[in-house]
Order: C-alpha cells, then structure tokens, then sequence
C-alpha cells in the first residue's frame, strides 16, 4: 500500500477505509500454531524466569490475557482473524504440505523454493513433549490454560491439542 508504508507502522494507525483497501490488495497468510506449543516453546526458549514448566504456566496465568507476552498471547487477540479475511491459513506441522499448496496458487515453483522440513520429526517430537508437559500441570490449570486459549481452540484447526480435551 503506497501511502505511508513504512516497516514501523501499524495497521491501527490506518483508517478504516485505508485498511480495507490494503487488506485487498494483499494475499494475507496467517501462521497459526498450537497454543500449548507455542508455551512449550517459550519455556524452552527460557522466557520467563520459572524453574518448572508448571510455575511458568501459572505465571502466564496470574498475568492474563491483557499482560501476557507476544509469544504466548491468543492468536485471536494478535491477528484479529474475525476481522481480516485471510486468504491461507498455515497450521504449524503441515508447513511443507500448506506452503508448496501456496506457492503453486501464487504461480511459483513449489519444489525448488521449499527448504527441507522435517514436519514428521517435529510432530512426533512435540507430541512427545507436549504430553511430558501436560502431565506436570494440575487438573485447574490444565482448565484454565483451555479458557485462556478458548478463542484460538474455536477459530484454527488444532483438534490434536491437548488443551481441546
């Protein structure tokens, strides 16, 4: 979109007919992941400062939604998928499978531009952990962790998720 595109501007600094008309001319993919992954990932990453994955969840907890971290906030507060139309949805785990899908629908040579993905490893892999952590948490945050995520479990596709049971 021409008109002060810059890499620092939001889309909120918009106006409302500016942003439908760049969201129209753009192919909007959204990049979605299992939320409980994604606080995997974070505790791996050591984002926060908790010595267990337990302690960490709960302090993601007693943060809530509205203080929480980029990295483990609800995708639906982030990418407002309600709002904006997205044209692909890109679950984490089928990247190799979604992105030659929309590399082809863009015109482009799927097989030479994709890097290696090893997506079978991977999903074995957090399958794995993912039920190693999920057994350390208490029944109650297991049910809290469901409600803050509540909106991200309705609106993508992760009916793998432990937090959907």
């Amino acid at each position: 979109y021409p008109r002060r595109h810059a890499l620092e501007t939001q889309l909120g600094e918009f106006n409302l007919t500016e942003i439908k008309a760049m969201l129209g001319s753009y192919t909007k993919v959204l990049f979605v992941r299992d939320p409980f992954q994604r606080l995997i990932s974070a505790f791996m990453q050591g984002m926060g400062s908790s010595p267990s994955f337990s302690s960490f969840v709960q302090d993601v907890l007693d943060g809530g939604q509205h203080n929480a971290s980029m990295t483990w906030k609800p995708l639906v507060s982030l990418c407002r998928p309600c709002l904006v139309q997205y044209d692909y949805v890109v679950v984490f785990g089928f990247l190799r499978q979604e992105l030659g899908h929309l590399l082809r629908r863009a015109g482009l040579p799927a097989g030479s531009l994709l890097p290696t993905f090893t997506d079978t490893q991977v999903r074995w892999t957090y399958s794995w952990l993912s039920e190693q952590m999920f057994s350390e948490l208490s029944l109650q945050q297991k049910k809290q962790l469901s409600r803050f995520y509540r909106w991200d479990l309705s609106a993508f596709p992760f009916s793998s998720s432990l937090l959907t049971g």
